[in-house]
């Protein structure tokens, strides 16, 4: 049965490796933009835009409420628009902790002359043991503690983001994608939300911090990614040794 398990782990290690090698010598390859949320929404049909016509207003007037219009508002709003998420990150923690605790004790009890009572008893005792210490016990433990944590946080970032869907009360729901490869690394940045409409500004625009339940990734994958990261081997070592 445990040879069956290796085997199985073997090839499966196998197959994994084999995956790698065909990416030997070839540049990372971008995430197909089709297919995901963002295309699903700008491909599909919206419902019909609705703008008042008002009697002796032509449509072509500069003052008509259309989006089209010269100051027609062209915020994102409906689903499959596009705007620009501002990411602006500057933050900074220091957190330290220290205990430190220590006890000891002792005790000692000896009976060597009791009415003559240990001596009659070590004659019963075999070997060289006596009664002569009834009880001799001690003990101490002491324990120490420290931890810190210092987290230096700066990121500055503009990425487009598309409205895949809008909710019930007018919230859109928004997701953006962005990749860019230098050489043989990628550098990949992902955002997503929910966004109110009187938080994006006229320039349809919106920072990160007035997004609920953003979620941000900003890393990489290739070359250099892949040699920061330990082999197969060492990451499940690193789970299954217990020292």
């Amino acid at each position: 049965m445990l040879l069956k398990r290796s085997l199985l782990i073997l090839c499966a290690l196998s197959l994994t490796a084999c995956d790698r090698l065909s990416e030997v010598g070839k540049a990372p390859e971008f995430t197909p933009i089709t297919g995901g949320y963002e295309h699903h929404a700008m491909v599909s049909n919206s419902f019909p835009e609705m703008a008042e016509q008002r009697p002796g207003v032509q449509r072509a007037s500069l003052w008509s409420g259309d989006r089209q219009s010269l100051l027609g508002d062209r915020r994102a709003s409906r689903r499959g628009d596009i705007m620009t998420v501002v990411i602006e990150i500057n933050d900074q923690a220091e957190i330290s902790n220290s205990t430190d605790r220590s006890r000891s004790g002792s005790e000692a009890m000896a009976i060597p002359q009791f009415l003559g009572l240990p001596q009659l008893i070590d004659r019963q005792l075999p070997g060289d043991a006596t009664l002569g210490n009834g009880v001799n016990a001690s003990g101490s433990s002491s324990s120490s503690g420290d931890g810190s944590v210092r987290r230096n946080e700066k990121l500055t970032l503009r990425v487009a983001a598309t409205v895949v869907d809008v909710l019930p009360n007018g919230v859109a729901r928004i997701e953006g994608s962005q990749e860019v490869r230098v050489n043989f690394e990628v550098r990949e940045l992902l955002v997503s939300g929910f966004v109110r409409p009187e938080d994006i500004s006229r320039q349809n625009e919106i920072t990160y911090d007035k997004i609920a339940s953003a979620r941000i990734s900003y890393g990489g994958r290739g070359q250099i990614s892949d040699m920061q990261q330990p082999r197969y081997g060492q990451q499940v070592a690193d789970i299954l040794l217990p020292f």
